[in-house]
């Protein structure tokens, strides 16, 4: 029964179709196609109006079962206490290790070498041979300016004794004057000639000494630039090598004007005492202290830069020239400063801002002054009181006087030896508040 009756009501639509289509047809035929359109178009707006209708009833019945607003979820937010500690006060600046003295080796003679006596790379004494130019040709030739000098020598003896018996004759008028001004000038004339072969025989010798080439210092002797029967000659473009002085060791830092003045200021002009530190590439360290040991007379008007030389002790060799590293000075301490993360500070139309969390969990936003940011950390002068809990991590998600959910924020661990890990560099351009001071490095 069910069935015929789903039968019949099809039946019932189909006809129902089949008739409304003709009576479309027919207002067609009657009336034209312009008729049929608007027929139509009466119909959509009709069946438009009825759906909107029902959309409408549906959003009203849906509203009145809830009775009010949904309350909205209280932030989380992580914080932490402001604490007092000593803050050091720390610049860091990028540097250039250099030998204390960099001895470049050229040849002094014209010469082939045949022979490099020195290990590339090791340590070399003052006075240690290096290289060796063949000697033959000096060798000859100071020989033979030995052998003149020997004849040079013969001449003046026989001039000297012919001027002894030239004197006795003159003075009893047996000879004439002349006869003894002949032989006053003989004699000297020889013994200028002995002083000259003298002179060339002292340049034969130092040619003869120059093609064994020494080394002026103690120090690291570099890779040979020179292979052995190359000639080589003082007016050779390239050095044989260069011998560095290494202990201590030159560390070269551009400081720019605003930083000295900073640095300058915080060491109170006294900066030769500052302890210094070595961070090498890799992050490590180095253990000896250095100083500063130059400062430029003047300012570079190019770059705007003050050259700054300081000095590491390095007796095992093992900085060498040409390293980069970061020279990091502590210049003064601050005593018992506030200290927040810094991750805590919200930048704002150039203010700074930090949330604070009252006792009854409600966010205050509060305007602060900054002195120093290191390590992830910042010193604060103004707006903060010690023990005070300010908003680490969430810091999007609060705005003044909104209730939050607060949770103590977990401090990065330290690496090994206590100090963090790839320091980041602090900030240098922070001009030293008048309303305190801190003390000088070294000076509790």
């Amino acid at each position: 029964m069910p069935a015929e009756a789903g039968q019949f009501h099809g039946a019932g639509h189909d006809a129902i179709r089949v008739n409304l289509n003709e009576r479309i047809a027919g207002v067609a035929m009657k009336n034209g196609f312009e008729g049929a359109y608007r027929a139509g178009a009466r119909e959509s707006v009709r069946a438009l109006f009825v759906w909107s209708c029902v959309c409408l009833a549906a959003l009203l019945l849906a509203g009145c079962g809830k009775g009010k607003t949904p309350r909205m979820p209280t932030p989380p937010v992580t914080v932490t206490p402001v604490i007092r500690q000593d803050v050091p006060v720390t610049f860091e600046w990028v540097s250039t290790l250099d030998g204390s003295v960099n001895a470049v080796i050229r040849a002094q003679v014209q010469g082939y070498l045949t022979q490099q006596l020195y290990r590339e790379g090791d340590l070399v004494k003052k006075g240690q041979v290096l290289f060796e130019i063949d000697p033959r040709t000096f060798q000859a030739a100071f020989d033979s300016a030995r052998a003149q000098l020997a004849l040079n020598n013969a001449k003046w003896d026989q001039a000297r004794q012919n001027l002894a018996r030239v004197k006795p004759l003159a003075a009893q008028n047996a000879l004439s004057q002349k006869d003894l001004d002949d032989a006053v000038a003989a004699e000297r004339s020889a013994k200028a000639a002995v002083d000259a072969a003298k002179a060339e025989l002292d340049k034969a010798r130092l040619n003869l000494e120059f093609t064994k080439i020494t080394s002026p210092i103690d120090g690291i002797a570099g890779i040979a630039k020179a292979q052995i029967g190359n000639l080589v000659s003082p007016q050779s473009s390239e050095e044989l090598t260069t011998v560095s002085r290494v202990d201590p060791i030159k560390a070269y830092i551009s400081v720019s004007e605003k930083e000295y003045l900073n640095a300058a200021q915080y060491a109170r002009g006294n900066l030769r005492n500052a302890r210094l530190e070595l961070v090498l590439a890799n992050g490590s360290v180095y253990p000896r202290k250095g100083a500063f040991a130059v400062v430029d007379r003047q300012i570079d008007v190019k770059t705007g830069t003050l050259k700054v030389e300081a000095h590491f002790p390095n007796p095992d060799s093992f900085l060498r020239p040409g390293q980069f590293a970061k020279v990091r000075a502590v210049l003064a301490t601050w005593k018992d400063a506030m200290v927040i993360p810094q991750k805590c500070l919200i930048e704002l139309q150039g203010k700074t801002q930090v949330g604070v969390v009252t006792p009854d969990r409600k966010v205050d936003i509060r305007t602060v002054r900054t002195a120093w940011k290191e390590n992830g950390l910042v010193m604060v002068l103004e707006g903060l009181k010690p023990g005070e809990q300010v908003v680490v991590e969430g810091t999007q998600k609060i705005k003044q006087g909104i209730a939050v959910n607060p949770t103590p924020y977990a401090r990065p661990a330290p690496s090994a030896g206590g100090a963090p890990s790839g320091p980041a560099a602090p900030e240098r351009d922070v001009a030293l508040p008048a309303a305190q001071s801190p003390a000088p490095a070294g000076k509790e």
